[in-house]
């Protein structure tokens, strides 16, 4: 008797090891808890985090609530207080294909956008380079270089977001990090008929309105590419109030000779970027020494809506890490 109850426990504790081993394995669960407390300790500290470059990896991506979604599918959520919330879409090549060259829309005002975004001086710790521009930026949670025009239909795929927080402190940071995962696995699988899970879930710190970061989840369909980023919302050596987005920078003004130079330069370029060619058939041609550049860090010669783009010299634009785009698109030109 003793015998066979050993044989009935010992069955009974194998087929219990063979039914829980049959159990797909569990789908990646997120301490958004933890990571909100991660985020407020580095933007407090105005911090780049541990990587200094406004990002910092988790794992594997988090992907629940992709269920009933099909390749092209996309989905912008706001929260209980309007505020940009889950962003989630199955990204396709063709998106990606169609994206390339240029800035597909409009970036749309987001929740929490300041009265008043200042021309600022940031130094970075990670390369020692100080970037002059603007403090904000309309930032997608779902970039137009993978979604395409989709990406403009609502401002619930924008949030307030630092300079940095948009593209680092080298221009592969930030959010551009998760973005350029994505777009590194379509120039691997050119014309592919894989999918990629995309979500973006701002995390903000009680009713502010400007999240504190983003946590970015970026999966493959054949499981290649499988990456959870934590991207930070902050600035090096500039305090944010996370509630209005003001803050404590002093506006960046040019030095005298600078100035006297920029107004030189600006008297001799009149003709050029008025004459009859600059608007040409709808296309606008930036001033003799001079490109737009685009978000994506890609400059042209031509551009349909000079406003989505910033306007400056080459040799400001190739200091900026912005390189010639390759080709154009209907709204850009090289």
């Amino acid at each position: 008797m003793k015998k066979a109850t050993r044989l009935l426990v010992s069955l009974g504790a194998f087929v219990s090891f063979v039914l829980v081993g049959a159990q797909p394995a569990q789908a990646k669960t997120t301490n958004i808890k933890k990571i909100r407390k991660e985020l407020v300790k580095y933007t407090n500290q105005q911090s780049a985090g541990p990587t200094q470059n406004y990002y910092f990896t988790n794992g594997k991506a988090d992907t629940k609530g992709f269920k009933g979604m099909n390749a092209g599918d996309y989905q912008f959520k706001t929260d209980q207080y309007g505020r940009a919330a889950t962003a989630k879409a199955v990204l396709t090549y063709q998106e990606y294909s169609d994206s390339i060259g240029g800035r597909q829309g409009t970036p749309l005002e987001p929740t929490g956008w300041p009265a008043s975004n200042p021309i600022v001086a940031i130094t970075y710790h990670l390369t020692g380079r100080t970037y002059h521009g603007y403090l904000y930026n309309r930032s997608h949670s779902i970039a137009d270089s993978l979604l395409g025009a989709k990406s403009y239909t609502s401002a619930a795929n924008f949030t307030t977001g630092t300079r940095p927080q948009n593209v680092g402190a080298d221009q592969d940071g930030g959010m551009r990090y998760p973005e350029e995962l994505a777009e590194d696995y379509w120039k691997a699988h050119p014309n592919s008929t894989a999918t990629i899970e995309y979500k973006t879930v701002p995390i903000y710190h009680k009713q502010e309105t400007m999240p504190r970061g983003s946590i970015v989840n970026v999966k493959s369909s054949d499981g290649t590419l499988n990456r959870q980023v934590v991207v930070i919302n902050s600035v090096e050596g500039i305090k944010l109030n996370y509630t209005d987005a003001s803050s404590n920078a002093t506006p960046y003004v040019k030095p005298a000779r600078s100035q006297r130079q920029t107004a030189a330069s600006t008297t001799t370029q009149q003709s050029t970027a008025t004459a009859p060619a600059s608007t040409q058939g709808g296309w606008t041609t930036a001033p003799a020494g001079q490109v737009y550049v685009s978000q994506s860090h890609k400059y042209y010669s031509q551009v349909t809506n000079p406003s989505n783009y910033s306007l400056m010299s080459i040799t400001d634009a190739q200091n900026s890490g912005a390189t010639q785009a390759s080709r154009g698109n209907q709204y850009a030109r090289p």
